[in-house]
């Protein structure tokens, strides 16, 4: 097989969660393990850190992973999903796993696939596995994909694990309180190993306390040891202050190229992260930390987090897509300068739509989209939704035709928002000649 028939293997014949839904998601670890078994247990040779959160694990995977490689450290990175290419998912320093690699895998192991039949998800995070191994990375980052204790990514024995923001997002899977949800993310907590929690939410921090009292693992709230605030926004950067609550006289200023402002909640999950690694043994300087951050787009690839697209009309997209994502991206329209707002939404079947669309600004004229995916909810039953709330707009067959309206109708100083699913801004990348 060639690359391209080999991805359209890994499509077409494994169960997806992407396009199959709460079907294709396997809850045990069981083809995960007898897959690593066959290959050698390549994670059991890794020194990894987990990450896990119902938003900011992929910014805060990518923020780390650009810190450590300007550190001079070989680093792994692993996320999902992807927005253009499935080697997204896999990286070294910023670099894609190579198509060779992919072909190989699949061609050494299918008959093993084929036997096992293990989901796409589970494919792809033992290839990573397998890969940072046989590369010899110094350290992988590892993002789960949904959950924690049932993700097929903790099979793992992580040095440091983040828990990012813990909010309502898969309810059907990992539970319909936040208390449930907590507690699936809480499942990689490891014995012994440091857990850092980016963002305090005093009705879940016990759920935490008590799964790392359990695995007897120091536990760290980032925001018992970091304050932060914005300074300032320009055109490629936001300017973050930052002050130790730890030590009065340790404070500076953070320069970050991914400018949604809830990558400050982000940032000192990062940052608090990095002081454990430190006390592992890794030497990673202030200095490291400021050319890291403000490079992590170029260091890493990373795209769809605030991401601005064109100017005149301003047309920005971010992959924001539950309640709690939506909150930041309506914070970010907020402080963003503009005469009208239109904003180009699609979204998937399975999602909470009372509570994304009761937030949803009532003053913007809005452009719902069928996103080119099995799972997608029809533009026109959106719309429908969507005037139930107060929501003005009109439906269209295909992302580039409600693109191609929004811009028809926005004048210069107007700001055109794309999102309300990944998949959404993986359609509206290759627009813009990404």
């Amino acid at each position: 097989m060639n690359y391209i028939e080999v991805i359209d293997y890994l499509y077409s014949r494994l169960p997806m969660f992407t396009r199959d839904g709460a079907s294709a998601f396997k809850k045990d670890l069981t083809n995960t393990l007898l897959l690593c078994k066959a290959l050698g247990n390549p994670h059991k040779h890794l020194k990894c850190i987990h990450i896990a959160g119902t938003n900011g694990k992929g910014s805060s995977s990518h923020m780390l992973a650009s810190v450590l490689q300007t550190a001079g450290y070989k680093t792994g990175l692993y996320t999902s999903p992807h927005l253009l290419d499935f080697r997204e998912r896999i990286k070294i320093n910023g670099q894609f796993v190579s198509q060779q690699f992919v072909i190989d895998f699949i061609r050494k192991n299918k008959a093993l696939i084929e036997k096992i039949k293990p989901s796409f998800f589970e494919v792809t995070a033992v290839m990573a596995f397998r890969y940072f191994y046989e590369m010899q990375v110094d350290i992988a980052i590892i993002e789960t994909g949904l959950g924690g204790r049932l993700d097929s990514t903790n099979i793992i024995s992580p040095i440091v694990c983040l828990i990012t923001n813990i909010g309502y997002d898969h309810m059907d899977m990992l539970g319909d309180s936040l208390v449930k949800i907590a507690q699936e993310k809480a499942g990689i907590i490891k014995q012994n190993t440091p857990v850092v929690i980016s963002e305090r939410r005093h009705n879940i921090d016990q759920v935490f306390i008590n799964h790392a009292e359990e695995k007897k693992a120091p536990i760290y709230f980032a925001n018992d040891e970091w304050l932060v605030g914005n300074v300032a926004n320009d055109i490629k950067f936001q300017y973050l202050q930052v002050k130790s609550l730890k030590d009065e006289c340790n404070h500076f200023e953070l320069k970050l190229d991914l400018k949604g402002s809830y990558q400050q909640k982000n940032a000192i999950g990062v940052l608090s992260s990095i002081i454990q690694l430190n006390k592992l043994g890794f030497k990673i300087s202030q200095q490291h930390i400021n050319e890291g951050l403000a490079a992590t787009q170029e260091f890493t690839g990373l795209m769809g987090r605030w991401h601005t697209l064109a100017n005149h009309p301003t047309i920005i997209c971010d992959t924001g897509h539950n309640e709690d994502g939506w909150r930041e991206v309506i914070k970010n329209i907020g402080h963003t300068v503009y005469k009208k707002l239109h904003m180009i939404i699609g979204v998937m079947r399975d999602k909470d739509l009372d509570h994304m669309l009761n937030i949803l600004p009532k003053e913007a004229t809005y452009y719902f989209c069928n996103p080119n995916f099995e799972r997608a909810l029809p533009a026109d039953q959106l719309y429908t939704r969507s005037s139930d709330f107060g929501l003005v707009g009109k439906p269209y067959n295909t992302l580039e035709q409600a693109l191609t309206a929004a811009r028809k109708n926005a004048a210069k100083e107007d700001l055109i928002f794309i999102g309300g699913s990944t998949f959404v801004v993986a359609e509206a990348l290759p627009l813009f000649k990404y």
